[in-house]
C-alpha cells in the first residue's frame, strides 16, 4: 500500500479523479479524518471536506509507479 496527499480542489478536478482511478482494477481510499471513502465514488468524495489535503492510500502492487503518474496532477507535497 502506498500513501499520498492529494487536492481536489474543485469539480472538474473530483471529476478527472475518478475517472483517472477508475482506470485501474485496485482498490483506492481516501482519507479525511475519521472517514475513509472509495476514491471511486464521485459521491462519496464530495462528501468530504474537499478546502484541505486529502490522503489517498493506494492498494495496489504492481502498477504503483504508473498509477502514481497519472495522479500527478493531484498529488501535493
Amino acid at each position: 500500500m502506498k500513501t499520498v496527499k492529494i487536492s481536489l480542489n474543485s469539480i472538474d478536478a473530483v471529476k478527472s479523479f475518478v475517472n483517472t482511478v477508475t482506470k485501474y482494477e485496485s482498490d483506492f481510499d481516501l482519507v479525511s479524518g475519521r472517514y475513509v471513502i472509495d476514491a471511486k465514488s464521485i459521491m462519496g468524495i464530495f462528501s468530504l471536506d474537499l478546502s484541505k489535503s486529502i490522503e489517498l492510500n493506494i492498494h495496489s502492487e504492481d502498477q504503483i509507479d504508473e498509477i502514481l503518474e497519472s495522479l500527478k496532477p493531484f498529488i501535493v507535497a
